[in-house]
């Protein structure tokens, strides 16, 4: 992806939100700045005081000049407090328009993405453009009024003097332009690097069952010292940099000194130039130290950050798939008819997953879609809820177009049991009513009864209030299974996909699911009652769809065979094979 340059100018709607406080900040920068001459010539004063020995001025003006501190450091304070302030709400307002935007993004996206990198932009690279920004206010721009305030004190102490000194800012200029583009490219192999790095980390305690199964830990240990490796040696270079430019900068500055020495002692000399004036322009050339350091300091942390909002707005740059229409309608409470017209669609074009498929199912019936691995089945129900939008064709619910509803409206009323049930960070209750920020109780317990999970919740000590590990770990798989049917029960929606509910459990936990997903099926927060929902069913286990309506064998993303299942085995070809295999024993 190409990256966009000049990115602090992105920033300037998040700055700009903040411009109260910002101006605040500012204008306590102003005092603090505007009292360096007042000081410097303070300083001036008091050193001559002290050769002239008189004392009692000296401590008048000593007085005035601590008065002078307290002030300029009061207006420090409010610049530091009122710029980390705005600083943090900047970063939290970018944060958070940043995690929206990945919610906005469709499926297809996060699939091959890494998690990792994904938690590294959201984290690391957002708090560092909150610390860029800080700087910039906070040190960089009181820096540079310093600099500007500073220099013309020293112009009109003396003029030939300050243009003579200025003959070395040139080269300074140059050495600073030369390291910080140096540093932007350094940082961002840097950042990259850390980000793979968090990717392993996540992808490996992810799956650190599968690791100690096959006995792979030095595997993985050996991979993890190679990518932290390849992190020291970049942090390394982006350190060597920094610490190569500071001597640099450093010499040039003495040397500046000296020539500020030599040629006031000549002015003197030439009686151009008085003694207390000379140890004026001495102190406030003395000032010149901590903004050319912080300058030089500041431009290349503002090199690293470019790194980060590179990759921040890298992710803003990204449009989802699946869009919603400009009109956009909420879509109805729906019977549950649905239609595939013409739907052709492709992962990879030339590849194609689905060709020309036509579909009609009535409201109420269930549908069971069998077939080899690749045949489509998981596809075409994924393109019901807008996972995915096809390439070509239609898909209408109750004669409605997918594409014309609201993606919310649509996705509320289909419900999906996964095979591979997700489970956060919460308590049971709050996963069951997964995404309702206020929940009824006694709902979600109904809930729970139906799915054959209310006894079960009963044994923890704190019952529906119980929180659940990362990923639910502390939970069977088939517990896990009928919380998620149970979260499927309190949606109550009138479309349902049951993706290979059951093929992952052991018998007893099978039967208990089944029992629950005939519920699901045929019951819900209902009477019992055949054709509440309408049901698609993917199951390799051919077991678990015999009671279907019609039973659809896909090939090649297309539809081969329909039927019921005694139909089909009546005609001997497909599904009578696929029978045959799992039940020849």
């Amino acid at each position: 992806m190409k990256r966009r340059r000049n990115n602090y100018w992105q920033l300037l709607p998040q700055i700009r939100q903040q411009w109260l406080t910002i101006a605040q900040a500012l204008l306590c920068t102003l005092v603090f700045v505007a009292f360096w001459p007042v000081l410097a010539w303070l300083a001036g004063k008091m050193l001559a005081l002290v050769v002239q020995g008189q004392v009692r001025q000296l401590a008048q003006i000593s007085a005035i000049t601590m008065v002078g501190f307290v002030v300029q450091k009061l207006g420090q304070y409010g610049q530091d407090a009122l710029m980390a302030k705005a600083a943090l709400e900047i970063v939290y307002q970018l944060r958070q328009q940043v995690y929206r935007h990945l919610h906005r993004l469709s499926l297809a996206y996060f699939e091959r993405s890494q998690t990792g990198d994904l938690a590294y932009r959201l984290t690391e690279d957002i708090d560092r453009i909150g610390e860029v920004v800080n700087k910039l206010f906070h040190d960089f721009v009181p820096s540079a009024l310093q600099l500007v305030v500073v220099l013309a004190y020293m112009l009109y102490l003396n003029w030939q003097l300050t243009l003579t000194a200025l003959v070395l800012v040139p080269l300074l200029a140059l050495l600073a332009g030369w390291f910080g583009n140096r540093m932007v490219r350094i940082s961002r192999h840097s950042q990259n690097v850390v980000a793979d790095l968090s990717s392993l980390v996540t992808e490996v305690v992810s799956g650190i069952r599968l690791v100690q199964a096959f006995a792979a830990e030095d595997y993985e240990v050996e991979r993890f010292s190679q990518a932290a490796e390849r992190n020291r040696q970049a942090r390394y270079r982006a350190a060597w940099l920094q610490a190569v430019q500071f001597p640099v900068v450093g010499l040039l500055y003495a040397l500046l000194v000296v020539i500020i020495l030599l040629m006031g002692s000549w002015q003197i000399s030439q009686a151009n130039l008085t003694g207390q004036a000379f140890g004026s322009y001495v102190a406030a050339a003395l000032m010149l130290i901590d903004p050319v350091n912080h300058t030089i300091d500041n431009y290349g942390q503002f090199k690293q950050g470019e790194a980060s909002i590179d990759r921040i707005f890298e992710l803003f740059a990204l449009q989802p798939a699946v869009v919603e229409a400009p009109q956009a309608q909420p879509l109805p409470a729906v019977t549950g008819k649905v239609e595939y017209r013409r739907v052709s669609f492709a992962y990879t074009p030339g590849q194609p997953v689905l060709q020309q498929l036509d579909l009609l199912v009535q409201p109420g019936e269930t549908i069971a879609l069998v077939g080899p691995s690749g045949a489509g089945k998981t596809t075409l129900v994924n393109l019901l809820p807008r996972f995915y939008d096809p390439q070509a064709g239609q898909i209408l619910i109750d004669g409605i177009d997918i594409r014309t509803v609201t993606l919310k409206s649509l996705r509320q009323q289909i419900g999906i049991v996964p095979q591979e049930t997700i489970l956060f960070s919460g308590t049971i209750a709050q996963n069951i009513a997964f995404g309702q920020r206020q929940f009824d109780l006694e709902a979600v317990q109904a809930a729970a009864k139906i799915a054959n999970a209310h006894d079960f919740i009963c044994q923890f000590s704190q019952g529906y209030h119980t929180w659940v590990g990362e990923r639910g770990v502390n939970l069977s798989g088939g517990q896990r299974q009928r919380l998620a049917i149970a979260r499927a029960v309190l949606l109550d929606p009138r479309i349902l996909i049951l993706d290979e509910a059951t093929s992952a459990l052991d018998s007893e936990s099978e039967a208990l699911v089944q029992e629950a997903l005939e519920r699901l099926m045929y019951d819900g927060r209902r009477p019992v009652r055949k054709g509440h929902r309408t049901v698609f069913i993917i199951a390799h286990r051919l077991a678990t769809v015999r009671r279907a309506d019609r039973i659809l064998v896909l090939e090649q993303g297309q539809i081969v065979e329909s039927g019921n299942h005694d139909e089909l085995l009546a005609q001997g070809n497909r599904y009578a094979q696929f029978y045959a295999q799992q039940f020849q024993g």
